[in-house]
């Protein structure tokens, strides 16, 4: 009620990635085709997992989900961005903003954890492969991935409840070509005590956590490498999990690099930005599909299927 009864503007301005038109309509037909690859790439990952009987693994099934996020993660951030690329006036409503910035938190905290839970994953399959069935069981994989989706919206529900009371006044420019919370705060004119405490508590249980989790889970697996005797023998093992650790890298380091830096609409930070929210979305399946011979071989089952159902 507080955003609607003394808000005296409605909207605000995105000032994207670029003010020139010529640069501009390059952008988009780069982020237009960048989008197309990933809505493809993902739904054809999320197709050959549910139809080869081959992956449904737990890590298979924590990858379907890790593909689906980045679906709901891209749609949320490149439509707009796309609309302003080719806009005269780059606008967002208030309420549009604050809906934005909401989903960008569930999408994003819930990649962070899947993340995790596929680095658990791993280091169960590694360090304890003959009690991998026991220790991944059905019950526990579904809690994970339930319970990433769970934590995540409860932390954007409380983040967004206390942004809905914040009061904007005047500034109206936000330095970016999305919202983010930290990119809104300090556009209010109220106070955000609270919305900073709550953000920055948010962030330390919900990214510092997981990544030290996930960082505990590869310093056991690359112990566990090291004392294996043959190096055919580790690179093997190695394999198993360097999709994963492809994806973790380009992720954390990504969205960690951008969050540690001031809002000042730097280019460097909108690089980061878009590295993190719409680069790795797309190169997430690649990854997967490149660098796993159990996605490639189960691509080529699923499109030979294909091929022979056409034909008959």
């Amino acid at each position: 009620m507080a955003l609607r009864n003394h808000s005296t503007i409605t909207e605000f301005f995105l000032l994207g990635l670029s003010a020139n038109h010529h640069i501009e309509a390059f952008l988009f037909v780069l982020f237009l085709v960048i989008y197309l690859l990933t809505i493809m790439g993902n739904l054809m990952m999320l197709l050959v997992i549910r139809a080869d009987f081959r992956l449904h693994t737990p890590m298979y099934f924590f990858l379907s989900h890790l593909c689906f996020i980045d679906l709901c993660f891209s749609s949320v951030t490149v439509p707009k961005m796309l609309e302003n690329l080719l806009s005269q006036k780059k606008t967002i409503s208030v309420e549009g903003c604050l809906t934005q910035v909401f989903f960008v938190f569930i999408t994003g905290g819930t990649e962070l954890l899947l993340l995790c839970a596929m680095a658990y994953d791993r280091y169960a399959a590694i360090c304890h492969p003959l009690l991998y069935g026991q220790i991944m069981s059905k019950q526990l994989y579904m809690q994970l991935v339930w319970g990433s989706w769970g934590l995540s919206f409860l932390d954007a529900l409380i983040n967004i409840l206390l942004a809905m009371n914040m009061v904007f006044c005047e500034a109206q420019i936000i330095h970016h070509f999305i919202c983010e919370m930290p990119s809104i705060l300090p556009l209010s004119c109220s106070d955000v005590s609270r919305n900073i405490t709550v953000l920055l508590c948010s962030t330390l249980l919900h990214g510092l956590v997981s990544f030290l989790l996930v960082f505990i889970s590869y310093a056991r697996i690359i112990c566990t490498i090291l004392s294996i005797s043959s190096t055919s023998g580790r690179s093997k093992v190695f394999s198993t999990c360097s999709s994963h650790l492809t994806a973790v890298t380009l992720y954390y380091g990504s969205g960690v690099l951008r969050h540690l830096m001031p809002n000042s609409g730097s280019l460097m930070e909108l690089m980061f930005s878009v590295q993190y929210s719409v680069i790795t979305p797309m190169l997430n399946p690649l990854i997967y599909s490149l660098k796993n011979k159990e996605v490639k071989a189960a691509v080529r089952r699923t499109l030979k299927k294909y091929l022979l159902h056409i034909r008959s």
